[in-house]
């Protein structure tokens, strides 16, 4: 529960106490040098503590390495787009901000440019586990005066989860992959038509979703629609964003006939910030959804002490790439994002925070974690290593997708073209707009966005 701030405390510091766990008036990161403050996102749904036990564990490894020192865990819990809001509402303060902080990819260099976050070039340079890290992984937490603002701790992949059972019941193949978007759509009416009382497909969408709607949403189908090779979002020649032309269009048109057939959940389901946690905790596992367009990280909440076991996922689920609209080269496609450590600018340790990401970061404790967060290693040695290759089903799968993968083009205005995109998407999902309506809003909200920094292709 939120605590209510004392009189004494000033407005700003009240804002961001509303926000979080933080208690009191004293509760700087500067207030104990000894002391390391250290925020991240906590699940929503109470059951699931992957990242509250991973963290305990390296909280015991540090105070143990470092006498005298203690680790303060922050946590906020919230769906995505709320946990981003009350993070830079604790980084505009040295009242308030943490020592470390977890950072979504897509956000990192809007908080580079506001100012938030220090540079880690001259800690990185010391580092001799840097070396290890791959290079698309560090460039996701590069800014664009070329500087480094965070440490990856995993990537990210996306596909098709679907429920064998439901596929039975419905004569579909145990070893569904379909070419293109209308083999898609297909099975989904399919399901439909045959196993009543299913939800044939979920594709995350709308405001409430937030990166979910846009990043496993959209941009899973918009990704798909070219050539493969060029940004359908931003031209990085022009570095202008690229207004929504027929292939936007066309991905909208998936969404709205998902939701206009009836295919996908309830619009008021679709729409609830928390509909993620009841898609894995609730109708994957009690066999009430077929399809779901999703990411790699979804078995960490079927893994034991999860809240949610559930040891024959692996049996009940198969797994299919997300193939381009039409099956033109290279015939499937994926989304990759992942999350960062960083230090906020106004820390009050930033030397004892580097340090908690080293011991993070030893090659055992990130290979625990990768396993853990069902997660795809970003550490050459990890990725070589048996012991993580064969950790879990699915792993390989979703690894290989990295060949076909794409990364959004994460500029500081990327999350506002994002948010552009979840009301597009939740104008064809309440059948509010057309497809065409919603891309023509679409455009005129990118040249607002952007500064008028929009091409049309």
């Amino acid at each position: 529960m939120p605590v209510r701030p004392t009189a004494a405390c000033s407005a700003l510091l009240a804002t961001a106490l509303a926000a979080t766990a933080l208690t009191g008036c004293s509760s700087g990161s500067g207030s104990s040098p000894d002391t390391l403050k250290v925020s991240f996102k906590q699940s929503t749904d109470n059951s699931v503590k992957v990242m509250d036990t991973y963290l305990a564990g390296i909280k015991k490894q540090f105070e143990k390495k470092y006498p005298g020192k203690k680790v303060e865990f922050v946590p906020i819990k919230a769906p995505d787009s709320e946990y981003y809001t009350k993070l830079q509402q604790m980084l505009r303060s040295p009242r308030t901000a943490p020592d470390l902080v977890y950072e979504d990819t897509f956000l990192i260099n809007s908080d580079i440019t506001s100012g938030y976050l220090k540079p880690l070039d001259p800690y990185l340079a010391k580092w001799r586990d840097w070396g290890q890290f791959i290079d698309t992984a560090k460039a996701a937490a590069r800014g664009q005066d070329g500087k480094t603002y965070g440490v990856p701790d995993g990537t990210d992949t996306r596909g098709l989860w679907f429920d064998k059972r439901v596929f039975k019941k419905a004569g579909l193949p145990p070893n569904w992959q379909p070419e293109n978007w209308d083999d898609i759509l297909a099975a989904a009416r399919t399901i439909k038509r045959k196993v009543p009382g299913v939800t044939p497909i979920n594709v995350y969408t709308g405001k409430p979703a937030g990166e979910a709607a846009a990043m496993q949403g959209l941009e899973m189908l918009l990704y798909g629609t070219g050539d493969g090779k060029s940004d359908p979002l931003y031209d990085s020649g022009s570095k202008k964003w690229i207004a929504g032309g027929q292939g936007f269009t066309d991905s909208l048109r998936f969404v709205e006939t998902v939701y206009k057939e009836k295919l996908g959940p309830d619009v008021s389901d679709a729409l609830d910030p928390n509909f993620s946690t009841a898609v894995r905790g609730e109708l994957l596992p009690k066999g009430k959804l077929g399809i779901d367009l999703d990411g790699s990280w979804l078995p960490q909440d079927w893994l034991p002490g999860s809240g949610h076991e559930w040891p024959d996922w692996s049996a009940r689920l198969g797994l299919a790439s997300m193939p381009t609209q039409a099956g033109q080269a290279p015939g499937k496609v994926s989304m990759s994002g992942g999350w960062t450590w960083s230090v906020p600018a106004k820390a009050g340790n930033p030397d004892l925070a580097f340090d908690f990401i080293k011991t993070m970061q030893t090659k055992d404790n990130a290979r625990k974690w990768y396993i853990a967060n069902s997660g795809i290693a970003v550490r050459k040695d990890v990725a070589a290593d048996p012991a993580y290759v064969g950790a879990q089903p699915g792993i390989k799968f979703f690894t290989d997708l990295v060949s076909v993968t794409h990364y959004r083009p994460a500029y500081p205005a990327y999350p506002k073209v994002s948010t552009a995109i979840q009301e597009a998407m939740e104008g064809v999902t309440t059948g509010d707009e057309s497809a065409q309506k919603a891309a023509s809003g679409y455009d005129s909200t990118l040249k607002d966005v952007t500064g008028d920094q929009v091409i049309h292709k």
